[in-house]
């Protein structure tokens, strides 16, 4: 090759060197959108699908590919392919169900209010139906399957922000005689409580940014498919609507997947000992945690979860059950962040009638179950004792401020007051 000029020199100097003689430890973030190779054959080989490779990173990139990899794993799947969101993986995992107008989406009747949202607005638009039923109520969920004959039935593992679990086994059975495909968000249970797709779902979905990710850094989603055959439909919704994950997030996922097991046992653990404390607590008229399910539905939480745990998430509602009771709640926390989402390190509480299920009407909120006085605890890592105390002063402080006694919520003893929200 001929001798370059430096301005040349300033573009393509270091370069497409050698790969090192040694594998990286860590996998690296591969930062390139495109990829090159000596000769074009060989790329038209990677597009044709003929040899494995990297052309351009909206196809597939080889750090995304690692995360993907690993989930695949995780949850026992074929495949995985992650995407930029968690509800860009719910779509996507829609898109690949092949819907078409008149198809009828039978969808657990608490889903996260975004999920339901997207089923109303995008594929309402295309003239698919979606109808909702109790996913616990295993003969009424049959007798809807049979009559409206759904494409697909959608649920969540443990709802968001009611933590009812799904018999997922039971619900594949229904999906299976009616020919209907099953998608299942997994994200509050994580594969270290439940693998959904052992129990004969077709789709496993994760809001990545929750509990793999667990440090609040990074933003992703992710479909774990159990068969081969579902493959090409899922990469095309991926590749042609383009929602991909970038790199930089893949990087920061799968390194927070390596902790998943540590953390999990650490959240669920403090998670079942601050419930248990929290029912004393007089200020609270309930304590939603599967550990404190009734008989019947204990069998369900068994069979779906094992031994692992009964999860991370506690929800509560306060016995003046009002918005302005929440808020004097939320308002108090010191240590617990007021964080619109799950699953990270720290403990996050929101108010769900404002926060995931905003937009529904309060006619559709009341019916479900969440009312006003509603409040959902994301337990995190911290010390117990800490938690616990910083709900316990955020509770009295709230009642004393309400009353008169302060003007402005009060520091705990153990911690200086916080503005985080």
């Amino acid at each position: 090759m001929a001798e370059t000029s430096l301005s040349t020199k300033f573009v393509h100097a270091g370069e497409r060197l050698s790969a090192p003689a040694g594998v990286p430890a860590a996998t690296p973030i591969y930062a390139s959108s495109s990829f090159v190779y000596e000769r074009v054959e060989d790329i038209d080989r990677i597009v044709e699908g003929e040899t494995s490779g990297f052309v351009y990173s909206r196809y597939g990139n080889p750090t995304v590919a690692a995360f993907e990899s690993a989930m695949a794993e995780l949850e026992g799947g074929s495949f995985a392919y992650a995407f930029g969101s968690g509800m860009a993986a719910i779509h996507a995992s829609l898109l690949a169900c092949e819907l078409s107008p008149g198809s009828v989406i039978l969808a657990s009747k608490d889903l996260y209010g975004s999920t339901f949202e997207l089923l109303q607005t995008v594929f309402g638009t295309f003239d698919v139906k979606t109808l909702t039923e109790d996913f616990n109520n295993i003969a009424a969920l049959r007798a809807k399957a049979y009559e409206v004959r759904p494409s697909v039935m959608l649920c969540e593992t443990l709802s968001n922000p009611l933590l009812k679990v799904c018999d997922i086994a039971e619900i594949a059975e229904i999906a299976q005689e009616i020919s209907a495909r099953l998608i299942v968000d997994n994200t509050f249970a994580t594969p270290y409580l439940c693998r959904p797709l052992q129990h004969g779902a077709d789709f496993v979905v994760h809001s990545a940014t929750k509990y793999l990710g667990g440090h609040a850094d990074a933003t992703g989603g992710i479909v774990i498919g159990k068969e081969e055959f579902d493959k090409p439909a899922l990469l095309g919704a991926l590749t042609l609507a383009g929602g991909v994950l970038s790199p930089w997030e893949a990087h920061s996922l799968l390194r927070g997947i390596k902790t998943l097991g540590l953390r999990m046992e650490r959240q669920c653990g403090n998670a079942e000992r601050l419930a248990t404390r929290l029912r004393s607590l007089p200020q609270i008229s309930e304590v939603i945690y599967p550990k404190f399910f009734n008989s019947d539905q204990k069998g369900t939480l068994a069979s779906t979860f094992g031994e692992q745990g009964f999860g991370a998430i506690i929800t509560i509602r306060l016995l003046d059950d009002t918005r302005e009771a929440a808020y004097g709640f939320l308002n108090s926390l010191n240590l617990c962040t007021r964080a619109a989402s799950v699953g990270d390190l720290f403990t996050g509480i929101v108010h769900p009638a404002t926060a995931t299920h905003r937009e529904l009407s309060p006619r559709k909120r009341e019916e479900i179950g969440i009312t006003e006085g509603l409040i959902r605890i994301s337990v995190g890592i911290e010390d117990i004792e800490d938690i616990y105390a910083d709900i316990e002063q955020a509770l009295n402080t709230s009642i004393c401020c309400r009353s008169g006694k302060f003007s402005s919520p009060v520091a705990s003893p153990h911690f200086p007051a916080m503005n985080v929200f």
